[in-house]
């Protein structure tokens, strides 16, 4: 078999994966627990988004330079080793494979069949189960045929969510009421209380903008990198802030303030109310192709990842591989594919995921900081893209890193400890992979 990914991706397909990505299911479900936290103050909710994007975006800028100078398969993985040594990218890579990429595709291949009632009401548990192992292998199958088709594929899923999401950015304001019912748009006193709720509320809103970094993994397949992948990067996330905002602001003209914050299905609440029940089931149809295409993602880029470990000799030799006809890493495809399964059909996930998912932040940090070490070490790379207002941009994004990482830390010590050591298990695991390989 071969041994390199072929280079097919263009700055569109960049912006696809990282839209494609990061609109799962959070923007149909969580805003009702964002303007919980904002104490129900709209504008304080709606500036959290916007707020939150930011950090975002500067996320996006630091690693478009970082892909620009570190061009290969794995980005973030990759970044973290060269800066940082190859304990802590196998302590990263290691905890994205057992717990953080095979957890989220698990939860939404399990949502896949949740959703499903809401299209066939008698829909039994083990028809939901069915639905999540249908899900899952699908996305194999399609990502397994080649990477070119499989974007194709991830692009029509995100044309035709993000089409629904505009549909309603523009049919609730004209339609709904939702907007007569705010009564005072900002906190009447700004005090302790209100900027704990805007933290805790921007936590969230930070993980429903989670999955931009995804879009590294697939530096290596990428035409003209240096060129292609940054515009990609920061275009397929301005998307996705630009459609976060105004979704936000569509969900409260067609709920009003205090349903929003009691509602759990944003969508299909605020499409129900304002368009009936019709409306909301016809909904239904763009959050399960979003859940599906959420997934598509996570699977398609995070199993660059494992193929580069693999190749870096840290990882089941066999995940190096690249299938001699497809061109993709069909057997790195498999293992994430399998242990999602797995997940997906014990139940554990949810609890993993829960304790060990917020660690992926560490990491995220570990990555603006390795912009810094590359900055210091090597002046003289190529950087055709450069971060602007450099150092400032990526001090603010490790920083916003940190908050996130102490927040669960402190509010949770004890889901804290297992989380961090969870992720420290990978550095044992490491060591005793290197005693174990021939020679």
């Amino acid at each position: 078999m071969t041994e390199q990914l072929k280079r097919t991706l263009t700055a569109r397909d960049v912006a696809v994966i990282t839209a494609g990505t990061v609109i799962g299911s959070g923007i149909f479900l969580t805003p009702g627990n964002v303007l919980k936290s904002a104490g129900g103050s709209v504008g304080l909710a709606i500036g959290v988004w916007v707020v939150g994007g930011i950090l975002t975006l500067l996320g996006a800028l630091t690693y478009a330079e970082l892909g620009c100078m570190r061009t290969g398969a794995g980005g973030l993985y990759a970044y973290i080793r060269d800066a940082f040594g190859p304990v802590a990218a196998f302590a990263y890579g290691w905890t994205l494979f057992v717990v953080i990429a095979s957890g989220s595709v698990a939860t939404l291949a399990v949502a896949t069949g949740d959703n499903m009632a809401a299209l066939v009401p008698t829909i039994t548990p083990f028809g939901k189960k069915l639905m999540a192992v249908a899900m899952i292998g699908f996305l194999a199958y399609i990502n397994l045929r080649g990477t070119r088709q499989s974007t194709t594929v991830l692009a029509a899923t995100t044309a035709l969510k993000v089409g629904a999401l505009v549909v309603l950015i523009v049919a609730l304001p004209l339609a709904g009421t939702g907007w007569s019912e705010v009564t005072a748009a900002w906190p009447v006193e700004w005090n302790r209380l209100v900027v704990v709720g805007g933290l805790a509320g921007m936590v969230s809103v930070l993980w429903a903008y989670e999955g931009w970094q995804y879009a590294t993994f697939v530096g290596g397949e990428v035409i003209d990198p240096q060129r292609n992948f940054p515009r990609g990067l920061i275009t397929g996330t301005l998307l996705c802030i630009l459609v976060y905002v105004l979704a936000n602001l569509g969900y409260v003209a067609g709920l009003g303030p205090v349903a929003l914050t009691q509602s759990q299905t944003v969508a299909s609440d605020a499409v129900g109310r304002t368009f009936g029940p019709i409306g909301a089931k016809l909904i239904a149809i763009p959050v399960l192709i979003s859940i599906i295409s959420g997934g598509h993602g996570i699977m398609l880029t995070s199993s660059r990842v494992f193929h580069a470990m693999a190749q870096d000799k840290v990882f089941f030799k066999a995940l190096g591989d690249v299938h001699p006809k497809f061109g993709t890493p069909a057997n790195s495809i498999l293992a994430i594919s399998a242990w999602s399964l797995v997940l997906a059909m014990s139940g554990s996930f949810s609890i993993l995921l829960t304790y060990v998912v917020f660690v992926g932040w560490l990491f995220y940090g570990l990555g603006g900081l390795a912009l810094i070490a590359f900055r210091r070490s090597d002046p003289h790379a190529p950087r055709p893209f450069k971060v602007p207002f450099y150092p400032l941009t990526p001090i603010l994004f490790v920083a916003s890193a940190l908050v996130i990482v102490l927040n669960t830390v402190i509010g949770d010590p004890v889901k804290g400890i297992i989380g961090l050591g969870g992720a420290a298990l990978g550095i044992p695991i490491y060591f005793l992979w290197q005693r174990s390989r021939p020679g």
